[in-house]
């Protein structure tokens, strides 16, 4: 009896270890193409997005708000943002690990740098937060502040696609309906 116990067990085994290289396709990722369209339509709705919160936030910061009115909007602005970028990262996430050379680096590349922005929109919408209203002059001032260190932190977060050049993803990248 223990002997056919153990035998099933065993094949058990075998079939729950098949069965999980089945699901995760036996540890390959996506191709090349198949990653680049899916990070291009990850990306593209998030840079309309983005562009459409800049100019929300320029145009915030220049309108004859309240002080209260604009931290309420610039809180929601950033917070978008933030949300965005988020969206952007989990889908990109999503794509997976491209079957390329060097495509768990180009991979870590795009979401650390998405994750980099994600935070530096939340540390903006956070000290926009907590910026006193009573005062516009030191309200206004500190919101510059913000909207300053978001912009460096920004800029600090691009990805530098000259360390994760992989041939196969560049050319996927530039091939692809998805990223024109």
């Amino acid at each position: 009896m223990r002997t056919r116990r153990a035998a099933t067990a065993g094949k058990l085994t075998v079939v729950l270890a098949t069965l999980v290289l089945v699901v995760t396709g036996c540890g390959g990722g996506p191709s090349p193409r198949v990653w680049a369209a899916s990070v291009c339509q990850a990306l593209t709705p998030w840079r309309a997005e983005i562009s459409k919160l800049t100019s929300s936030t320029q145009q915030q910061m220049t309108a004859q708000t309240t002080p209260p009115q604009a931290k309420e909007n610039l809180v929601r602005l950033f917070a978008g943002a933030e949300q965005a970028s988020e969206t952007a990262r989990r889908k990109v996430e999503e794509a997976g690990v491209p079957e390329a050379e060097r495509g768990e680096e180009v991979s870590a590349g795009f979401l650390g740098s998405l994750s980099k922005m994600r935070d530096a929109y939340g540390r903006a919408r956070d000290t926009v937060d907590r910026l006193d209203t009573a005062q516009a002059g030191p309200f206004y001032d500190g919101v510059r502040a913000a909207v300053d260190t978001l912009n460096k932190e920004y800029d600090a977060s691009a990805l530098d696609t000259s360390k994760l050049n992989s041939t196969e993803l560049k050319e996927a990248f530039d091939e692809v309906p998805e990223c024109r």
